[in-house]
């Protein structure tokens, strides 16, 4: 479906099916599109928008799920996703695109075909403001299709991910001369494709709370990861490198008091993200 077939279904009626928590009613959110804007966060408002990001992952009064249909959609496409992951390997996971995962889900039957109404839904999630659950990030990859072009990428030893050739591999270089060992890639690119797992991963654990999910992970067309940015750790330290704790490791506070470390998401941002210390923004790969 082509970019001007999907917006003729989402104006017949079809856009994500939503629905939005408040302290007495349930209520669908209409709309399609809306404008991708930051929040306009009034001063009595503010502490109430902090408590959100900082408590990114508890459910909040306005937050928005998924309705029962949709919710349907989303575990049916994630399992495909699962599967998927299982025949191309971890690796090329992360890079694999849209048009050759739905080439691969046809041809292998242990992942099985993507439906019309996954299809749909996948479309429809990625094409929807994300500002109408919560994250007011910019979109960097815009369409659907966009593929990561491989010739410009290049494979990390001993980490299993990715990173683009030009700044992105020469930070990461810069910052191992200096740690050596004790810093690891954790994250590096990341296709649309491996963003809808992680999102829609972290949406069903948040039971289908769109909002939660997008506290924690940009959704899929959202993230830095898919032209530039990727994650560090502290090695040793595991789950911590994607917890506050990340701030007490060595590797932050070298790279801190060396300026490496212009996050993408610093705490309390005006973004609705959590605060990631382990993200590097990179900004561009040329």
């Amino acid at each position: 479906m082509n970019r001007r077939d999907f917006l003729k279904v989402a104006t017949v009626g079809s856009a994500l099916g939503l629905v939005t928590v408040t302290k007495t009613v349930s209520a669908a959110v209409t709309g399609f599109p809306m404008p991708q804007v930051r929040p306009k966060v009034k001063d009595g408002d503010l502490d109430d928008y902090l408590q959100k990001v900082r408590q990114f992952d508890e459910d909040h009064v306005g937050d928005v799920y998924f309705d029962e249909y949709n919710w349907g959609l989303l575990k049916s496409s994630l399992e495909r996703f699962v599967r998927m992951q299982r025949v191309v390997g971890h690796g090329n996971f992360y890079l694999l695109d849209f048009d050759d995962a739905l080439q691969l889900a046809k041809t292998y039957p242990s992942v099985g075909e993507f439906t019309i109404p996954e299809l749909n839904f996948l479309e429809t999630l990625f094409y929807e403001q994300a500002a109408i659950y919560g994250f007011y990030g910019e979109k960097p990859l815009k369409n659907l299709t966009d593929r990561i072009p491989l010739r410009e990428v290049v494979k990390v030893p001993d980490s299993g991910n990715y990173l683009y050739r030009g700044k992105p591999v020469e930070t990461f270089e810069a910052i191992r001369k200096i740690l050596g060992p004790e810093v690891i890639l954790t994250s590096g690119v990341r296709s649309v494709i491996k963003q809808f797992y992680l999102f829609l991963n972290k949406a069903y654990v948040s039971g289908g709370n769109l909002s939660r999910a997008s506290r924690s992970l940009a959704p899929p067309g959202y993230s830095f990861h898919g032209i530039s940015d990727f994650d560090v750790g502290q090695a040793g330290f595991g789950q911590h490198n994607f917890t506050e704790r990340f701030v007490t490791s060595n590797v932050y506070k070298t790279l801190r008091g060396l300026g490496y470390l212009t996050l993408r998401y610093p705490r309390d941002n005006l973004l609705g993200v959590r605060f990631e210390p382990w993200h590097i923004k990179v900004g561009t790969r040329v």
